[in-house]
């Protein structure tokens, strides 16, 4: 029996003013299933997800999310479907505590899971449980991707969408978040992961999908597109 489609993308167009960005991609995740996608810098990895969304006003195509025409809808109401993004650039509140930061987000799952608790998340980033009462503001840069993930978590999605989670950050700090990446696909989370490290994204993937100038050229299985010979071309390595 197939897998159950969780996102289902099709033809999307997405413009910035008069800039044609996206043309006509399609992308598609199952239930339980890990996503990478690939591709260089302004080939449109972060325009598709802010296109899936809701960020993106200029697209065209069909989204749908859990089975849901999700085509015309707003952030908020994606994220109350089961879908949780952890943006580049992080997106904390610097003026909150780590708890707060944390708690903010809390939610059940859309079947009522519970299991991404507050005590979970520091146990499975035991840095933020030494600063849970410091201003997010204070954290490292490292510190306070664990704190967007964590908040990320604790709305228990059925999909999370990490782009570029372990940009800037030092060696030490990424090995911990491919860890948590690891935790998270071994408890059946679809994810899509976008980072530069493609090595460690096709390693940790189902499938993925390369852009390039916002057109799909490569995808596959994983294991298939990282043999690919034309693939160090597209991602300029």
């Amino acid at each position: 029996m197939a897998q159950e489609l969780i996102v289902d993308a099709h033809a999307i167009h997405a413009w910035y003013g008069s800039s044609h960005v996206l043309h006509g991609v399609d992308l598609k995740i199952a239930r339980g299933q890990t996503l990478g996608l690939l591709g260089r810098n302004g080939m449109g990895k972060s325009t598709l997800i802010r296109s899936l969304i809701g960020h993106v006003a200029q697209r065209e195509g069909s989204i749908h999310l859990f089975g849901q025409d999700a085509t015309h809808a707003r952030p908020h109401q994606v994220a109350r479907l089961g879908v949780a993004y952890v943006p580049e650039g992080r997106s904390i509140f610097p003026n909150l505590s780590v708890r707060e930061n944390l708690i903010m987000a809390a939610r059940p799952g859309r079947d009522g899971r519970r299991e991404w608790t507050l005590d979970r998340i520091l146990t499975t980033f035991p840095r933020l449980a030494e600063r849970l009462n410091q201003m997010g503001g204070q954290l490292s840069g490292g510190e306070q991707q664990m704190m967007s993930i964590g908040r990320a978590l604790m709305t228990h999605p059925e999909l999370i969408i990490l782009d570029e989670a372990t940009e800037g950050l030092a060696p030490l700090i990424v090995r911990e978040i491919w860890r948590v990446v690891d935790d998270i696909r071994a408890a059946g989370m679809a994810t899509l992961i976008v980072d530069r490290d493609w090595r460690k994204v096709l390693a940790r993937s189902d499938r993925a999908m390369v852009l390039q100038k916002g057109q799909v050229v490569l995808e596959g299985d994983s294991s298939v597109v990282a043999k690919d010979p034309a693939l160090p071309g597209f991602l300029g390595v």
